[in-house]
C-alpha cells in the first residue's frame, strides 16, 4: 500500500536501486547527455537504456529534453533532497554516506558489488569519507 506522502520517496528508491541507472546518474554528474551517449558504455539496447531513463525522468531524478533531433539527459540534483533528508533522519542529522547506503541496497537486492557498473559518487562522498 503506498503512502501518497512517501510516494515521490518511493519512486526515487526504486528508481537508485537498479545499478544501472545509478551507473547513468553517475554519469550525468559531468554533463548533459544525448541518450546515445548515455548508452554507449552500457552493455544493453538502446531501447533498455531508454527504460532505464524513463525510470529516472518518473522519478525526477533526470529530464530529458529534445534538441534537433537529439535527446538530451540532464541531472535534476535537488531530486536526491527529499531523499536525503529523509536518510538523514536515521542517521541523526549526519550526513548520509552514500557508498554505505549502497552496500545495503546491495546486501538488502542481492545484487554483487562487482556486477554493478559503479557506485553513484556525489560530491562530499568519497570512499572513507
Amino acid at each position: 500500500m503506498t503512502n501518497p506522502e512517501t510516494a515521490p520517496l518511493d519512486t526515487i528508491f526504486m528508481a537508485l536501486a537498479d545499478p544501472t541507472r545509478r551507473a547513468i546518474l553517475a554519469m550525468l554528474l559531468e554533463d548533459d547527455m544525448a541518450v546515445t551517449d548515455v548508452a554507449q558504455p552500457l552493455p544493453m539496447s538502446l531501447a533498455a537504456v531508454s527504460k532505464h531513463l524513463g525510470i529516472l525522468a518518473g522519478a525526477g531524478l533526470i529530464s530529458q529534453e529534445k534538441r534537433g533531433r537529439v535527446r538530451w539527459c540532464k541531472l535534476e540534483p535537488d531530486a536526491l533532497k527529499a531523499a536525503s533528508v529523509w536518510m538523514q533522519a536515521f542517521g541523526q542529522f549526519e550526513p548520509v554516506n552514500l557508498d554505505d547506503f549502497e552496500r545495503f541496497l546491495e546486501a538488502e537486492l542481492g545484487t554483487p558489488a562487482e556486477d554493478a557498473p559503479g557506485p553513484l559518487h556525489l560530491a562530499g562522498n568519497t570512499p572513507g569519507g
